[in-house]
Parts: C-alpha cells; sequence; structure tokens
C-alpha cells in the first residue's frame, strides 16, 4: 500500500464534504496546520487531501493522495469506480466496535428476559408470568473477527457466553473468542448447529455478498440471528424462509440489502424480526476527529494507518 509522499503532503489542499459538521472541520485545519475548503465541481490543480461521507466522480483524480471517510464501511466508496491509482484510503471506527457490541448484548439480553413479549403483553394490559433464560454457558457464532467482530465476543464473553469466531483464513483466536473455526468447514456448520446466536459484522467484498444463504440457514437449529455488518451479505428470501420453517428463531438487522427501506421493502414482512435503520455503531464527530489525527501522525512518519483500507480485498 503505497502512502502519500512528504512534500506532496506538506503541499496538499485539505477539502471537506458539506456534510463535515463545521466543528470537526476546525480540529482538522488544527491538525493539519491548515485552512480547509469546499469541494468544488473539478478537482484542484494540485495535490489534496480529502475529508467526507462520499467521493464524488470530480475528485476521483489522479491528484488526490488521501481519502478519510467519516465512516467505517467502504464498500460503497469502493464500488462506486476505480480507486485513483496511488490514493490512500482510511476510515472512521472511534469506539464503534463498543457501541456495536453494547447494541448486540442489548438485544440478547432482551431476548432472554423476554423483553418482546412483556411489552406485548403490557399493550394488551394482560399480566402472564414468562420465564427467564439465562445467557451464561450458551453459544454465540461471530462472523467476523476483526475490531467490531472481537469487540462483540469480548462483551458477550463477559457475560459467560460462549464464543465462536468464524473467519476466511487460518489464525489463532482473537480476543474475545475461545476458539475460531474457518468458512465454509463442517466446523462451522457444527458451530452454527450448536449456537443460540449468530452475529454477522461481516464488511461486504466479492466473497461475502449473500454469504449467509439457504445452505448456512438451514444449518441453524433455531437461533437468533443478529446482523451488524453489511446488509447484502444476507439472501432475505432464505432467512425468510428459515424464519418460518424454525431454523432461525428471530432476527434482528441493522442493515439491509437496500436502505433506507421503504414501506414496500420485503423486510418488514419477515416473521419475528426488528429493524433497526442502521443505528447500532453510529460514528461520532469525536470519532471522526480522533481517527483522523492518529492517520495523519502516521503518514506524516511514514507509516501506514491502523485504520487505511486495502482497496483490492475493500476491508
Amino acid at each position: 500500500m503505497l502512502l502519500p509522499h512528504p512534500e506532496p503532503l506538506a503541499h496538499a489542499r485539505l477539502l471537506t464534504s458539506p456534510s463535515v459538521d463545521p466543528s470537526v472541520v476546525r480540529e482538522l485545519e488544527r491538525i493539519t496546520g491548515r485552512p480547509a475548503g469546499p469541494a468544488h465541481a473539478t478537482a484542484p490543480d494540485g495535490p489534496f487531501v480529502y475529508v467526507g461521507d462520499v467521493l464524488p466522480e470530480s475528485l476521483r483524480s489522479p491528484r488526490l493522495l488521501w481519502f478519510h471517510s467519516v465512516n467505517a464501511g467502504t464498500d460503497a466508496l469502493l464500488a462506486a469506480g476505480p480507486w485513483p491509482e496511488g490514493a490512500l484510503l482510511t476510515r472512521t471506527v472511534g469506539r464503534m466496535g463498543e457501541r456495536i457490541a453494547q447494541y448486540t448484548l442489548a438485544w440478547v439480553l432482551a431476548e432472554c428476559q423476554s423483553v418482546p413479549e412483556h411489552t406485548a403483553q403490557h399493550s394488551r394490559a394482560q399480566w402472564h408470568r414468562i420465564p427467564s433464560e439465562l445467557v451464561g454457558g450458551r453459544t454465540a457464532v461471530v462472523h467476523g473477527t476483526g475490531r467490531i467482530g472481537s469487540a462483540v465476543a469480548g462483551l458477550l464473553r463477559a457475560c459467560s457466553v460462549r464464543t465462536v469466531g468464524v473467519g476466511r483464513t487460518p489464525r489463532e483466536a482473537p480476543e474475545g473468542f475461545d476458539r475460531v473455526v474457518l468458512a465454509g468447514t463442517e466446523e462451522e456448520a457444527a458451530a452454527l448447529a450448536d449456537a443460540r446466536w449468530v452475529v454477522s459484522a461481516l464488511p461486504l467484498t466479492g466473497a461475502t455478498a449473500g454469504f449467509f444463504d439457504v445452505s448456512r440457514f438451514t444449518a441453524m437449529r433455531g437461533a437468533s440471528f443478529v446482523n451488524v455488518g453489511r446488509g447484502a451479505t444476507v439472501d432475505l428470501p432464505a432467512l425468510d424462509a428459515a424464519l418460518r420453517a424454525g431454523n432461525v428463531r428471530r432476527a434482528v438487522l441493522d442493515v439491509l440489502p437496500d436502505e433506507p427501506a421503504g414501506p414496500g421493502h420485503p423486510a418488514w414482512r419477515l416473521p419475528r424480526t426488528v429493524i433497526t435503520s442502521h443505528s447500532a455503531g453510529i460514528t461520532a464527530d469525536e470519532d471522526v476527529v480522533a481517527d483522523f489525527g492518529s492517520c495523519w501522525e502516521a503518514v506524516a512518519e511514514g507509516r501506514t494507518p491502523a485504520l487505511a483500507v486495502d482497496t483490492l480485498r475493500g476491508y
């Protein structure tokens, strides 16, 4: 992965998207020691650094040294067209892993304490005792063993949940996981059959599109499914069939293949499903400032930022 040469970076213009809050822009100016300008219809004549949520086609220029995304996901950026050769791509993660881990745990505990059933009873002014379920000793299978998956597994493990990670390459279990199995193996199928919860924290790449298909949902034996990764990693008709057959007990979907979902979207008709409108890990302004600052420091010292994206792999 090529880094911007220190000399062009030292003279590069700083441009920001209109979506970036003025308070964040002021912090970016402080970090870089230069004024920030708005993006125009054409790319600047000289090298530039751009911070924003999307990269306009007019700025996909050979003069782009570096784009820092205010979001964690970069699949839409890379799918929009060829990435400018040699341009660095970094992203904002911040405390997203912590936020998504707490989101996942909240739904796990809500299910075990029968919160949806009690809420429904309340709306009917009905009194009926419903037994609770302990999470300890149950198994959660987490697909994706990176920052977010590890944070999810670590918090669940703190509640005595057994955590099994699913990855694409052989590796020792990262922090938070009891063990890791390879995707597409008999070990993964056995883990899915044993799971009480299956959590997806997968990015969207060519290898993960439609990853949760008929075969994986069929392998489940009453697990609840939580998707905090990317919507297009799930085959929605396959999930619908698994919910109706009982292979999947219930589903919590923070992401969908098409967003925002209009009233006619088929996801609203999935049984025993809650959709939370891509809100599990919203990045905060302070996350953008902190992560851009750490990336700037790394680049200035000639190091590859920890938040750099491999534009060929997609993450």
